[in-house]
């Protein structure tokens, strides 16, 4: 016997809105929900540790520089490391990205997906913008080493490679997980994502050019980013201006 409840009517005998953002036959509803929440439980870690970050808490402080003497220790002991990490770092940089991402809106477009195409594209540009404005915002130096393995110029918070990274990574999976039928390709897909999020992040520690929360900051922010994002434009495709909105896959 079903347990379905039947939807609560507004007095224009429509479902009311908040049948329509949970109930899993809405399915825009649903997801648009989802992805907003997600993009203020992701905002709010992100919030707090800028303003940490901002503070100079100073156990904050402490896990940073113990986490760097680590890894800089290691990487002097191992300079295939070291090499690994520099390679790693330069293919998956900020503009190889963005240009990767390009290359998947012209084939989006292509095929016909402007709306995805368009939702792609705002996603790494908003991004992009994002990061160079909170460095500015928040101001804070690179970490000061005595004999580095690598350097870099600019501010710190939030790293640019981490947000990047993970901003790339939530558009492939986003656009392509549709396209991947069989359970491998999606666990290769899920596989690639993480670890482009994870060693580019991983690599800027390494390398002693970003604080570890640098990185975490990167990582939140791009995981904001991605659901808001997704977030508008499901709204957007949910309620199109001038016509009755019509079934889609995806964001798109």
């Amino acid at each position: 016997m079903s347990t379905h409840r039947p939807p609560t009517l507004t007095l224009t005998g429509q479902p009311s809105w908040r049948h329509r953002r949970f109930d899993p036959d809405h399915a825009l509803g649903l997801r648009l929900t989802l992805a907003t929440m997600a993009a203020f439980l992701v905002l709010v870690p992100f919030a707090l540790l800028t303003l940490l970050v901002l503070g100079a808490w100073a156990p904050l402080h402490r896990l940073d520089t113990a986490v760097t003497d680590a890894l800089l220790d290691y990487a002097h002991d191992h300079p295939a490391w070291v090499v690994l990490m520099r390679v790693w770092t330069e293919v998956f940089a900020p503009m190889p990205l963005r240009a990767g991402a390009l290359l998947l809106v012209i084939w989006l477009l292509r095929r016909g997906a402007r709306r995805l195409a368009l939702w792609a594209a705002t996603t790494m540009v908003v991004g992009g913008l994002l990061g160079p404005l909170l460095k500015l915002l928040v101001g804070r130096d690179r970490p000061e080493l005595l004999d580095p393995v690598a350097r870099a110029a600019g501010y710190s918070f939030p790293s640019g490679h981490a947000l990047n990274a993970t901003l790339a990574a939530g558009v492939l999976l986003l656009v392509l997980l549709p396209y991947a039928r069989q359970g491998a390709a999606r666990a290769a897909l899920w596989v690639a994502a993480v670890l482009l999020t994870v060693v580019t992040g991983l690599s800027r520690v390494a390398l002693g050019v970003h604080f570890t929360s640098d990185v975490l900051g990167g990582w939140l922010l791009g995981v904001a980013v991605v659901a808001a994002t997704t977030a508008a434009f499901t709204s957007w495709r949910a309620h199109p201006v001038g016509r009755r909105a019509v079934p889609a896959r995806g964001v798109g």
